[in-house]
């Protein structure tokens, strides 16, 4: 039986050195293993951001009301008190983080302690008689969802995007630079009509460059209209104010657009069209790791490989397509956490139900599986080399290939006129399946169909290296 020591040391207590910092040891993988892939994402997705950006946001509520003399008793703020009141945001830092998780473990509720947080600081600014203004008409979810959109807007512009962009532009190029290299299909597994391998790279990058399109087009909506949307609290304190006009020019003053129809949530229907998007991009992107997978296991591909590394731990000659299978593992939870993500947020219990609050922490870790996978995907990438030998060797061992253009060109006769061109795909069948065609056998075929010259002549030139149609033109759509 294995044995388990009585006594250990509990390593949830143990600090260790990352960088300047002490941090205590990871309980994900993405903040231990994996941390300096998924770093930047810290600065938008963490539970410090979050608490950043509701800083943001009740900060500029409060210079918003301020500035447009909302309520009876308030006037504009100076320059100063207003970049003072800003400074609370740009210095947000750890010791910062860790006051508000002091003033949270009173409070018992986030947003109320960022309220008090802010609060703390209005007397150093020389307006603590506007205490009451701040939070002033809102419920948590109006600093929340403001928050969350700006907090992934600005994840995934500035961060996925840009890596998912990059890793776009590295398969155009290769699809670029062998625009020209003759490869044989496979469809159903089994050896089909020849394309090339920049064509083949180039339908990928395609495919992917859509779903970019469609998640840099991501309307990120945003709503601060109160307990159930109906700004009562608003008009029953100021109710001579345009309160709709208020809420707009403030949510889209935010870079965000305005939602005008909600109850105590902003709808979330915008992060599910996005999560659905990226997780597209996701599943697409699994497709093309899976396929250069089994192209390195066949050839087609070769592995630089990198000095000192072990690609087994008993096998000395493996060089592992490693960064294709990580890829494939964190693309497939990143996918599962995008899609449970889509399904929950768009659903709330009347008005409200906190179900959302939960899920809505998992965001960052599904855009972090998903950055990680474009990371190894491209570091894959940079480690391959065509093997174009291979590629002409597996083209010239399967010549049946060619039974498609000479079935079609015999069409092609028989409608021109030309006799003896009947049953062109039985008689190709016959030759053809269940049988390895050479060179030679294909060209006595040719010789023997009763072609006109020019048809003839056309098809004895053909190769299955040659045979690959507009291929290398297509790549062209790519630019």
């Amino acid at each position: 039986m294995p044995h388990t020591p009585s006594s250990r040391v509990n390593l949830a207590s143990v600090l260790f050195h990352q960088g300047e910092n002490q941090v205590p040891i990871a309980l994900g993988p993405l903040d231990g293993r994996y941390r300096p892939a998924v770093a930047p994402l810290v600065d938008y997705l963490s539970e410090a951001a979050l608490n950043r950006d509701r800083v943001h946001v009740e900060v500029e509520w409060f210079i918003h009301l301020t500035r447009n003399n909302v309520l009876p008793g308030t006037a504009p703020l100076t320059a100063e008190q207003e970049a003072a009141l800003r400074e609370i945001v740009t210095s947000f830092d750890g010791t910062a983080v860790s006051e508000l998780a002091e003033i949270e473990r009173v409070t018992v509720h986030d947003v109320k302690a960022v309220e008090y947080f802010i609060g703390s600081r209005l007397e150093a600014i020389g307006i603590s008689h506007l205490k009451a203004l701040v939070h002033f008409g809102c419920t948590s979810e109006d600093i929340n969802n403001l928050s969350y959109a700006l907090g992934v807007k600005g994840a995934v512009e500035n961060i996925w995007l840009p890596a998912a962009s990059a890793l776009v532009d590295q398969v155009k190029t290769m699809a670029e630079e062998s625009r020209s290299v003759p490869m044989l299909s496979r469809t159903h597994g089994q050896p089909a009509t020849p394309t090339t391998l920049g064509k083949e790279l180039a339908v990928v990058a395609h495919r992917l460059s859509r779903q970019l399109e469609r998640i840099r087009r991501t309307e990120y909506l945003g709503k601060i209209n109160g307990a159930t949307g109906t700004f009562a609290a608003h008009v029953a304190s100021v109710p001579g104010a345009d309160w709709q006009g208020i809420a707009r020019d403030f949510v889209e003053g935010l870079g965000l657009t305005w939602n005008p129809l909600t109850t105590q949530i902003e709808s979330h229907d915008w992060q599910a069209e996005l999560y659905a998007d990226v997780a597209r991009f996701n599943r697409i992107l699994h497709n093309f790791c899976t396929d250069v997978w089994s192209y390195i296991s066949i050839g087609y591909f070769a592995q630089i490989p990198v000095a000192g590394a072990t690609g087994s731990s008993t096998m000395p000659h493996k060089v592992n397509p490693i960064r294709f299978e990580n890829a494939e593992a964190n693309l497939e939870i990143s996918c599962s956490l995008l899609d449970v993500l889509a399904a929950t947020l768009v659903t709330s219990r009347w008005q409200r139900d906190l179900t959302d609050s939960s899920s809505q922490r998992n965001i960052g870790v599904a855009f972090g599986h998903s950055l990680l996978a474009i990371s190894n995907v491209s570091k894959g990438l940079e480690r391959l080399n065509v093997a174009e030998s291979v590629l002409a060797e597996d083209l010239d061992a399967n010549w049946e290939v060619l039974g498609e253009a000479i079935q079609m060109v015999m069409r092609a006769e028989a409608i021109a006129g030309t006799p003896g061109m009947e049953d062109p795909y039985e008689r190709l069948k016959d030759l053809t399946r269940g049988h390895r065609v050479d060179a030679a056998r294909m060209r006595e075929f040719v010789l023997g169909l009763g072609l006109s010259n020019e048809a003839q002549e056309r098809l004895l030139a053909l190769t299955p290296a040659s045979y690959t149609g507009i291929a290398d033109t297509l790549v062209d759509h790519l630019s």
